[in-house]
This record gives C-alpha cells, sequence and structure tokens, in this order.
C-alpha cells in the first residue's frame, strides 16, 4: 500500500462501494470454490487482515457456516529488508486445523509490484501445504514486477507511478474508502 499524503487525493471508493465490491468477491468465492468448504482467509497485516475479517463475514452470510479466517505476517519474508529501515513484526494467525489441503484465499488492500504477495507465498510454504492459494484484493493498481494477479479484484485501478493509492479502513483508519492521488515528490513523466 501506498502511504504517502496528498491534498489532491480523490476518493475512488467509499464505504458502501467497499461493502458492495467485498460481498461481490465473497460470492465468486463461493462460486469458484463450490460451496467454500476448505477456504481459509489469511489477511496480510494490516489491512488485508481487517478485510479478510469482513470476507469471513460475508462468507458465513451466504453458506451459514463460520469461515476460518487469520493473518499472515510477511516482513521477515520481504526482499527489501535490506533496502528500509526494519518494521514491527506482525503477527500470524493460523486458525483450526491449519491450512493443510486447504484453498488459502490470501487477502490485501492493494496490488502493486506483486512483491508483498511473493513475501506472502514464502511465508505460507514455511507453515505448510495447501491445496492451493487464491489472492483477493481490494484494488489492483497494475504495475507488476512478478508474474502475480489476483483471483478476486474488488477494483481495477490503472495509475501511474506518480499516482499514489491509499486504502483507509475503519478499524484502523477511522473511514472506509480508497483515495487516488500523486506523490508530491514524483519525477516527472520520463523521467
Amino acid at each position: 500500500m501506498d502511504t504517502h499524503n496528498s491534498d489532491a487525493a480523490r476518493p475512488v471508493l467509499e464505504a458502501p462501494d467497499i461493502a458492495r465490491v467485498l460481498t461481490r468477491i465473497a460470492h465468486e468465492i463461493v462460486e469458484r470454490a463450490k460451496g467454500a468448504d476448505d477456504v481459509v482467509l489469511l489477511g496480510i497485516p494490516t489491512r488485508g487482515v481487517f478485510l479478510a475479517r469482513r470476507l469471513a463475514a460475508k462468507l458465513e452470510e451466504i453458506t451459514g457456516r463460520a469461515m476460518p479466517v487469520g493473518s499472515l505476517d510477511i516482513t521477515m519474508y520481504r526482499d527489501d529488508l535490506r533496502l528500509r529501515p526494519a518494521r514491527a513484526l506482525g503477527r500470524t494467525e493460523i486458525p483450526g486445523d491449519g491450512i493443510d489441503g486447504r484453498l488459502v484465499v490470501l487477502v490485501d488492500d492493494v496490488l502493486f509490484s506483486g512483491r508483498t504477495i511473493r513475501a506472502a507465498l514464502d511465508a505460507l510454504g514455511d507453515i505448510g501445504r495447501p491445496r492451493a492459494v487464491q489472492l483477493a484484493v481490494l484494488v489492483d493498481r497494475g504495475h507488476r514486477e512478478l508474474p502475480i494477479r489476483a483471483d478476486y479484484v474488488g477494483k481495477n485501478l490503472p495509475t501511474s507511478l506518480r499516482e499514489t493509492v491509499r486504502v483507509q479502513l475503519s478499524e484502523e483508519d477511522g473511514r472506509d474508502t480508497v483515495l487516488l492521488g500523486v506523490r508530491e515528490n514524483a519525477p516527472a513523466a520520463g523521467q
């Protein structure tokens, strides 16, 4: 997720839009997983965990049964640890019966370069062996650096590298919105 603030940021998704796309994603998961009997949702901290919990609640509404949901910290699997200051470790919480032989749906807020998801796949491999892994994201902004794509996308939002995408969720930020802005110190086009 981009965290640069900008006064010119404009909302591209508001609370009702976010609720609607999460409902759609939940229905798509049930359809593609043929009932979602063996699905485990793992959110990538921080906002991916909140989105995974919301998806689990929607899946429970649809299927009538509680959906296992947890979190997957990727901090020690990042490929930029030597380039950036150390981050505080998040929590990995694997629900109930674990992930072996199950369909794991990784949940994140923004899909950008794909490096976060690569790190998540590495972390997942150290925990167990799922039957399959799928990816659900609230926003896909493009600019992939790795061959990774989301199975479930709330909104495709083509962006330039000068733009920022900031997701705010009520659990962390006090409101639900996705903001599109321009990086204040971004190079001009063509540089």
